[in-house]
């Protein structure tokens, strides 16, 4: 039996994405997102950016 070449090339990726501030973030991800290590420094003032900001926060860096 020969193998349906169409089946091959079918996407195999999650059915939905997800982007931006619509699913909950930790600051951590937040300083993940904008490309720096993770340290404490940087996970307080995230935590800052996150309180001031809100889901605005991350989406200056998600689309």
């Amino acid at each position: 039996m020969k193998d349906n070449p169409e089946e091959k090339s079918a996407p195999s990726g999650p059915a939905r994405l997800f982007t931006g501030g619509e699913r909950p973030f930790d600051p951590e991800d937040l300083v993940m997102a904008s490309g720096h290590d993770v340290t404490p420094e940087r996970v307080e003032a995230a935590k800052r950016l996150i309180e001031e900001k809100g889901a605005a926060a991350v989406e200056r860096y998600l689309p």
